[in-house]
């Protein structure tokens, strides 16, 4: 009797045989199936998370919309009307966090729209504010979204890199913030309905309404495709707060289009002579994003539309000197670690000024342009022994400006 039971186990806790189970876990006193284990685990989940303190989704020190713009100050050069949105939007996020429950009077979501040429800083803000917040946050790119059924991630997967941003702490997840950059890529080809499927376009819109007007969806914890075996997570998104941004190339042409239809112009009498050509974005409506490409429903999910100004010379220069992570300040730490003191001439910031202003393209213009500039140095000067200071003149500037290929590049 006692051999037919050794040849024979069965779990402990359901009493299974070992042949109608996967796997049959033996112990000292007895033996445990996978099923029993994956229960005990739910139940232990569920016991911890009931002794866990609420977690409190606070700002630091009880800050204020004014101090959250004083630090994206610190690293972001201008763009004060987006950084004062930002600050509200944040500011807002945490009371509506923590509202109370004693009245009828809800407290809703504003998500965010921000609209700007490339390298004027709508990234930069995104990452910049996450370094300042309590509460989880995202950074997503929309490019790599496909309508459901395709290839491509499904966007729910935007909410499986919240939960990665969170260990997979679900209730902090459903109080974060996500940032969806390059949202003009997902803008379907004109303003009429597709007639065809446009997979990484309309579909992809609205797939997101449901996301962002807040909802429960089911989520892959670890991205990717659905597929029915998979084990899915319910994540609600009424708390969570999206920040949408991109380039919008082109929308320029489509206000200056809307903006000459009408015999007076965007403004009555002498007060068109006041509108700047320079900067069309400031004058941007929601009825230009839907001309450009955006179904109506996603942007009235996006009640908050801010516009990012181009930068102008005296901020590329404040780019290169000023911020806490300026550019500038990160060659010379560069070749502070090989013992090479770095200093520029002003003749030779102007110069990068100018030029990248010329090039229009942003702060990211500039990298290009002292990646061109300081590659040599940084290839040859480690290698010298007695090199212990180099100073950038204008001169050096030209000649390795002229001997690269960054020297083509037109404005647009």
């Amino acid at each position: 009797m006692k051999k037919e039971k050794e040849s024979d186990p069965t779990c402990s806790f359901c009493g299974r045989k070992k042949k109608e189970t996967q796997i049959l876990i033996s112990g000292i006193e007895g033996h445990i199936c996978e099923n029993c284990v994956q229960q005990a685990q739910q139940i232990i989940d569920e016991e911890l998370f009931q002794k866990q303190k609420k977690f409190q989704f606070n700002l630091p020190n009880s800050v204020k919309p004014l101090d959250i713009k004083k630090f994206l100050d610190g690293y972001v050069i201008g763009q004060d009307e987006a950084k004062k949105y930002i600050a509200v939007a944040v500011y807002n996020h945490y009371k509506r966090l923590n509202q109370s429950k004693t009245d009828e009077v809800e407290i809703e979501k504003s998500n965010i729209l921000m609209v700007g040429q490339t390298g004027t800083g709508k990234t930069l803000l995104a990452k910049t504010i996450a370094k300042f917040l309590n509460v989880p946050f995202a950074i997503v790119d929309a490019t790599v979204f496909t309508e459901a059924g395709y290839v491509g991630e499904d966007v729910e997967s935007i909410l499986s890199r919240l939960l990665q941003a969170c260990n997979y702490d679900i209730t902090a997840a459903q109080h974060g913030i996500i940032y969806i950059d390059e949202i003009d890529k997902i803008a379907r080809k004109g303003d009429n309905p597709s007639i065809t499927r446009d997979v990484s376009g309309e579909g992809v819109q609205q797939a997101m309404l449901k996301l962002l007007e807040g909802s429960e969806v089911l989520v892959p914890p670890q991205g990717g495709r659905k597929h029915p075996e998979q084990k899915l997570v319910k994540v609600d998104t009424s708390n969570i707060l999206f920040i949408c941004g991109g380039a919008f190339e082109g929308i320029d042409k489509v206000i200056a289009s809307r903006m000459n239809q009408s015999k007076v112009g965007f403004k009555k009498g002498k007060d068109k002579k006041d509108i700047d050509k320079d900067n069309f974005l400031q004058y941007i409506t929601p009825l230009d994003m839907r001309t450009f490409g955006l179904i109506p429903e996603l942007i009235g999910r996006l009640p908050v539309l801010v516009h990012l100004d181009p930068l102008d010379r005296a901020a590329l220069r404040s780019i290169l000197l000023e911020p806490k992570n300026a550019l500038l300040k990160q060659y010379k730490k560069i070749f502070k670690a090989d013992g090479i003191t770095l200093s520029f001439d002003d003749d030779a910031i102007d110069y990068l000024v100018e030029k990248a202003y010329e090039y229009k393209l942003g702060a990211r213009g500039l990298r290009s342009i002292c990646e061109a500039i300081m590659t040599d140095a940084m290839f040859e000067l480690p290698s010298q022994a007695d090199m212990k200071e180099f100073n950038i003149t204008r001169d050096f500037v030209e000649e390795k400006l002229e001997d690269t290929k960054v020297s083509k590049l037109r404005a647009a």
